[in-house]
């Protein structure tokens, strides 16, 4: 029994993909010399619309992105997709940096550049335009990415949001509807 169990958590850990999007060291000077720490950014995603990030620090470089890999697990969080691409565009900001994510027709490829790439290659996104503006430091490009993945929803959330039915918000109903009227 206990044997299912790990083999069961084995096949999930080997489902996701991971990036480590960058590593520091960190050094604290103590009354003996400096104390170096260091702390990795990871984005995990399954590529099929799940992605999370974290930051893990630890002593050595092996056991911080072990950490961190382990926090961006837990922080995954589903983003809805449509067929290779978002639904629609989102923009996203965290301290000086801003990130614009457009959707984009099949067969154009993730034009991204270092972390939101990465994002968007963990999130399985085939096809999407994006745009880093203002600072490009890894973190703040990483969580306004993040933060500009949340603010997307489906066309059934945006539905139930609205009292509509789905077809009602894609526009399919709207001729048809006209077409009565008059």
């Amino acid at each position: 029994m206990a044997d299912a169990k790990n083999k069961k958590e084995t096949s999930t850990v080997e489902e996701h993909s991971e990036n480590v999007l960058n590593v520091r060291r960190v050094a604290k000077v103590i009354r003996g010399g400096r104390r170096f720490v260091f702390s990795a950014l990871v984005v995990v995603g399954d590529k099929k619309g799940q992605v999370g990030v974290a930051l893990g620090k630890s002593r050595d470089v092996s056991s911080a992105i072990a950490k961190a890999s382990k926090r961006a697990r837990k922080n995954m969080f589903l983003v809805p997709l449509y067929k290779t691409t978002i639904p629609f565009t989102v923009t996203g900001k965290h301290g000086a940096s801003f990130v614009l994510i457009r959707s984009a027709s099949k067969g154009t490829g993730v034009i991204a550049g270092g972390a939101v790439r990465a994002v968007m290659e963990a999130l399985g996104v085939k096809d999407v335009l994006a745009k880093s503006i203002g600072s490009s430091n890894p973190h703040n490009v990483v969580k306004a990415t993040i933060k500009a993945l949340s603010k997307l929803r489906s066309a059934k959330q945006l539905a139930e949001l609205r009292g509509k039915s789905v077809a009602q918000i894609v526009g399919k109903e709207v001729t048809e509807e006209k077409n009565v009227e008059a």
